[in-house]
């Protein structure tokens, strides 16, 4: 890596010791989380001579950048995007780097667990023992339903669509079918995994799993009209960004019946407020957004991000910066 003077930089989440110690080492470094209330006032005056940002759970909006003049790059720990100004970070020339690939099979085995986990009813079925309930052999109204040889339908077929679509077609035996304007089925998944239209994905699959990244194109895809278009007594589930669904009609389409279920892992406010139905509603099992939540996985992705973050202040090149060429202004 190319030898440069210190920069002036802002961790906005915390690191493990090691990576802060690498940054610490080259570049002059502020560490403020503006997720805490007593850390916000020291963010925001740290960003007048920041040159770079490392975090990642936090909006970064126009405001913050109008604040950061001097800023090259945000390097963010995560792979989704939706927390950033895209169009503004293209017109400022900012770099984004993100963090794909090292969270890719941690993200499939989180969301095809939820996918067991809903149809299965395993987190309810727990609780009956730790609450003492389990007193005979449980009859059929706490029956759940089989996984193996459901068809699957996976609304996006990027890394974590493909990786899910492997575990469910060449693990459990589930017809694989897919929504995606551009991926091709890789070779393993060829006759296994078929792209069709949205309307028919909604229309045979059992288990709807999103995996789309959150754009204005894919806000509320999940509405009422497509909980309408689903299979009745399909299952749905949503390991991606809680903006994708309209909550309010899922919840609808569950106290109707038309779905059976939903295993939710992200919400359209994070967290979870205290008064959203599907916080407690019988028919949803909801995940405190834990896809990437290993040690193995968050070590990685803090690795990556790191790594980034110096290589850009350095004059070189991101390894895994977002491309933000397609981006209006």
């Amino acid at each position: 890596m190319l030898s440069a003077p210190p920069k002036n930089v802002v961790v906005f989440r915390a690191l493990p010791p090691d990576l802060l110690a690498r940054i610490e080492s080259r570049h002059r470094v502020v560490c403020a989380d503006p997720r805490r209330v007593e850390e916000l006032p020291r963010f925001r005056a740290a960003l007048a001579d920041a040159q770079g940002l490392i975090g990642s759970s936090f909006r970064i909006g126009a405001a913050e950048l109008d604040a950061a003049p001097r800023l090259e790059v945000i390097s963010s720990i995560s792979v989704g995007a939706d927390t950033y100004p895209l169009a503004e970070l293209a017109r400022r020339g900012i770099v984004l780097c993100h963090t794909p690939g090292v969270l890719t099979e941690t993200t499939a085995d989180t969301i095809f667990g939820l996918v067991m986990c809903t149809l299965r009813r395993l987190p309810e079925l727990s609780q009956l023992v730790r609450a003492g309930r389990w007193t005979r052999n449980i009859g059929e109204e706490l029956f759940g339903w089989d996984v193996h040889g459901k068809t699957i339908g996976i609304l996006g077929f990027g890394r974590i669509g493909q990786a899910l679509a492997r575990r469910a077609a060449l693990g459990f035996d589930m017809p694989v079918r897919y929504f995606d304007r551009s991926t091709a089925a890789p070779p393993e998944l060829q006759g296994r995994a078929e792209c069709v239209p949205l309307g028919r994905l909604l229309a045979e699959a059992d288990i709807v799993v999103c995996t789309l990244p959150l754009s204005q194109g894919t806000r509320h895809l999940m509405n009422a009209a497509a909980f309408a278009a689903m299979k009745p007594g399909a299952v749905f589930v949503n390991g991606s960004r809680g903006g994708i669904v309209d909550e309010a009609a899922l919840v609808d389409a569950l106290d109707r019946g038309t779905l059976r279920a939903a295993g939710l892992d992200v919400f359209a406010t994070e967290p979870l407020p205290l008064d959203s139905p599907l916080r407690t509603h019988p028919k949803v099992t909801p995940l405190p957004h834990v896809g990437s939540a290993t040690h193995e996985t968050r070590r990685k992705m803090a690795e990556l991000a790191t790594d980034n973050l110096l290589r850009v202040l350095a004059g070189e090149p991101a390894l895994t910066a977002y491309d933000l060429s397609g981006v209006g202004g």
